[in-house]
């Protein structure tokens, strides 16, 4: 499915050279606008009488789109295009983070403070408190970003040099909506028992770790060993933090389209990282009917699923009547459809079995189970994981506040009452009174949902009893007053 509408992530900057007679401008736009390119900015590079440089940026809808504007403008007689560059690429430049000093060094002083000899006494304080390195390094505001690069979103199998632009990505978001510095940790390793042994091992620098774009089924064993053998939470975020907005987003579609989450009927395409979680918490939440469905067909008791993990919840812990069809069967009255499986999954044949006033969250990317334009005559509510349609349901709601939340109470780890919390967070974002349709879950842009979630994430850890944090020690105290050297 190519975009609907021409998108900054596709666009091109041309810098052409044309005659500097009126009307040559217009010209050019027009010829763009013929081919569906949409005008950014437009710059002067240089001028004379004869002739004038301009940089024209222009959005496109895909790559070949933007070959097309490329081309047109090279085929207009007086049009010289002498370069053509990708903003996307170029912003990518060196990547797209970098480490920064907090402190200035400008004299001597500084220098024995920050450095020798003033750090040894800052490094002998932890060996004699192990707790103080969450107060005297940037353990507590630190996370891992780890990955081997074997399911990038949209990509799969690419690797780890190929996944670092995502994780620095990652690392950026991080950042910028909640002030945590995150580094990407790119193994290039796909041996589980080696990656936990290189995360176990990194782990004293860290406040938590997120695991991003592991493959299924080795991400769940691989969460699940670091959680028993870590004293810090351990995330995979495309599980927990994709099932707590999808469930932020069936809340507030609840209120919409008044049902209960016990009463629906919920199929679920897909048995990967992100499947297997929405399925565990929308059950731990309280839903009581649902199906699931892979490239296997639908999950059922009895089957063999050559030890994937997933599968076999989806068959054994859901699928109440032990239903043995098709897809088409399955969304028979159903009232919720959630896709994070790929495209093509649905048609307007599947949509028309489902029960009045449904939802589809076709979640796939780029491009979802259905396309939205299709379903829109058949559903209710219709979500993606798309920015350029309304409802997008996108992980980043979540993981940023989650791990403020975390870093913020330094919970020892991730538990099932905090995601219930974070997801309540982030219903909450959009007052009842705003509620529609077309609005059912909060911009990713809206900075109270990470105070909202890093606020309850830590307050359901504090209830929960996996906070380390609940009032500065007298201890650490001392230590930033020099307390520790008194009386040697």
């Amino acid at each position: 499915m190519t975009n609907r509408y021409p998108a900054v992530a596709y666009s091109i900057a041309l810098r052409a050279e044309y005659p500097n007679r009126p009307g040559m401008l217009g010209k050019i736009a027009a010829a763009i606008g013929k081919v569906g390119g949409d005008i950014g900015a437009v710059d002067i590079v240089d001028s004379s009488r004869e002739y004038i440089v301009r940089d024209i940026t222009v959005n496109a809808r895909d790559v070949a789109h933007g070959q097309e504007i490329a081309q047109r403008l090279r085929s207009m007689r007086g049009v010289k295009v002498l370069s053509i560059s990708d903003p996307t690429f170029l912003l990518h430049l060196r990547g797209k983070i970098e480490m920064r000093s907090k402190v200035a060094l400008k004299t001597r002083s500084d220098m024995s403070m920050a450095y020798r000899p003033g750090v040894i006494r800052v490094a002998y304080a932890i060996y004699e408190e192990p707790s103080a390195v969450w107060t005297l390094t940037t353990k507590s505001n630190s996370v891992a970003v780890v990955t081997d690069g074997t399911a990038v979103l949209g990509l799969g199998d690419i690797g780890p040099a190929a996944a670092m632009p995502v994780m620095e990505g990652k690392a950026m978001l991080f950042k910028e909506m909640a002030g945590v510095d995150a580094w990407p940790i790119c193994l290039a390793t796909k041996d589980p028992d080696a990656i936990i042994r290189a995360v176990k091992n990194i782990a004293p620098t860290f406040g938590g770790i997120n695991l991003e774009d592991i493959a299924a089924p080795k991400c769940f064993y691989i969460e699940e060993r670091l959680k028993e053998e870590l004293d810090i939470p351990v995330m995979h975020d495309d599980q927990h933090c994709t099932a707590v907005v999808v469930l932020a987003a069936i809340t507030n579609m609840l209120k919409v389209v008044d049902k209960r989450l016990e009463d629906l009927k919920i199929v679920i395409s897909g048995a990967g990282a992100a499947g297997v979680a929405t399925g565990k918490l929308l059950k731990e939440a309280g839903a009581r009917n649902i199906i699931g469905y892979d490239r296997e067909g639908i999950l059922y008791r009895g089957k063999e699923y050559g030890g994937h993990p997933g599968k076999a919840w989806f068959a054994n812990d859901c699928n109440p009547q032990d239903y043995r069809g098709d897809l088409m069967g399955a969304m028979e009255g159903a009232d919720l459809f959630i896709g994070v499986s790929g495209p093509g999954v649905l048609t307007a044949e599947h949509l028309k079995r489902m029960n009045r006033d449904a939802a589809v969250f076709a979640m796939a990317n780029p491009d979802p189970e259905i396309a939205p334009e299709e379903a829109e005559p058949y559903v209710r509510i219709m979500a993606t994981g798309r920015s350029d349609y309304p409802n997008q349901i996108n992980n980043v709601l979540g993981f940023p506040g989650f791990f403020r939340g975390l870093l913020d109470c330094r919970a020892r780890e991730v538990n099932t009452e905090m995601k219930l919390a974070a997801a309540w967070a982030i219903a909450q974002a959009v007052p009842d009174s705003q509620l529609n349709e077309e609005y059912i879950i909060p911009s990713v842009f809206d900075r109270n949902v990470v105070r909202a979630v890093a606020r309850e994430v830590a307050a359901a850890a504090q209830r929960t009893g996996v906070a380390r944090r609940v009032r500065r020690s007298h201890r650490v105290a001392s230590l930033l007053t020099g307390g520790l050297d008194a009386g040697r």
